[in-house]
């Protein structure tokens, strides 16, 4: 079988990753990847071959897994992270027309920015930007550009790859951007070790993360105009807070109305909501509705032999 999985591991740990990407890793003949994430199964699966390359290599690394899988191994490539998240998918797939009888099967796995976000709490709960400050494939303009829209469109911003030794100012000059449209003491937050040993977080202001000591194992999270901190949380409301307020201001500013016309608020007619939906899903469908018609159309279809 000419079979490879491209698959995102998350963190690293076994309880992290999906039950897919366990799957797609015990089913492989051969595990392939770079050399540090290599490392971070090799305890779960001791007796599998092995392909590991150093940074700098994905392109041959990438071909190296279709050769094998296209030689009849079932090969998993891994990926830290999602798989299609600054990983492998991309150049494994830009490859494969080359290679037309290997089945490729991409795998998900839980990328930086969701389990960073579940460690500060919630402050990508609305919408969001990922952007890499790592400019070895994408140019610095680009992305000067990148942070400059998603501050100018109050997205709540998460920031890969940070800083590294070659790149020890990109923070601070991505920050310097950001400060330039947010104020100074935007909620910010960050994420060292995601779910590894020596897992480490943070909050803090822009203006104090303009000067953090980031690394390559650091996720940034910079909020929109309404994060806050809650109990030592980072949040990003969703709005059905705002939703509910403004409900509660134009039935006050209305008066009240005749009884059949009131609306209540969402929140507030939340139970009551619940309440008669579970109703309805006890009754069934109406005699005579459209699933109802179709249910007895498929019992006189079978029942024909049809």
């Amino acid at each position: 079988m000419k079979k490879l999985f491209v698959t995102g591991i998350g963190p690293g740990k076994e309880e992290e990753m999906t039950a897919r990407a366990r799957a797609s890793l015990e089913a492989a003949d051969l595990l392939c990847g770079y050399t540090g994430y290599i490392k971070l199964i090799a305890e779960l699966y001791p007796d599998k071959e092995v392909l590991a390359t150093p940074m700098m290599q994905e392109l041959a690394r990438c071909r190296a897994a279709l050769e094998a899988a296209d030689q009849g191994k079932t090969v998993t490539m891994i990926c830290s992270g999602d798989a299609g998240v600054y990983g492998m998918a991309s150049p494994i797939l830009e490859l494969a027309p080359e290679f037309p009888q290997v089945e490729i099967e991409i795998v998900t796995g839980v990328t930086a920015a969701l389990s960073g976000a579940a460690v500060l709490g919630a402050p990508l709960n609305h919408d969001f930007a990922v952007i890499s400050l790592s400019d070895l494939l994408t140019p610095w303009g680009t992305i000067f550009n990148r942070l400059k829209a998603a501050a100018e469109a109050d997205f709540a911003i998460c920031l890969y790859n940070p800083s590294s030794h070659k790149r020890a100012d990109y923070l601070q000059k991505a920050c310097d951007i950001l400060l330039s449209y947010l104020p100074p003491d935007r909620t910010c937050g960050w994420a060292r070790n995601i779910g590894r040993e020596g897992q480490e977080k943070g909050l803090l202001t822009l203006k104090a993360l303009r000067d953090f000591p980031a690394d390559m194992f650091t996720t940034v999270f910079i909020g929109n105009s309404t994060t806050r901190i809650i109990s030592g949380r980072m949040v990003t409301p969703r709005g059905y807070q705002n939703q509910a307020r403004s409900q509660e201001k134009n039935d006050s500013e209305n008066g009240p109305a005749d009884k059949g016309n009131v609306q209540e608020s969402p929140l507030g007619s939340s139970q009551e909501s619940l309440r008669q939906s579970s109703q309805e899903g006890l009754r069934g469908p109406k005699e005579g509705s459209g699933s109802n018609r179709r249910d007895k159309g498929r019992g006189d279809a079978k029942g024909t032999g049809k």
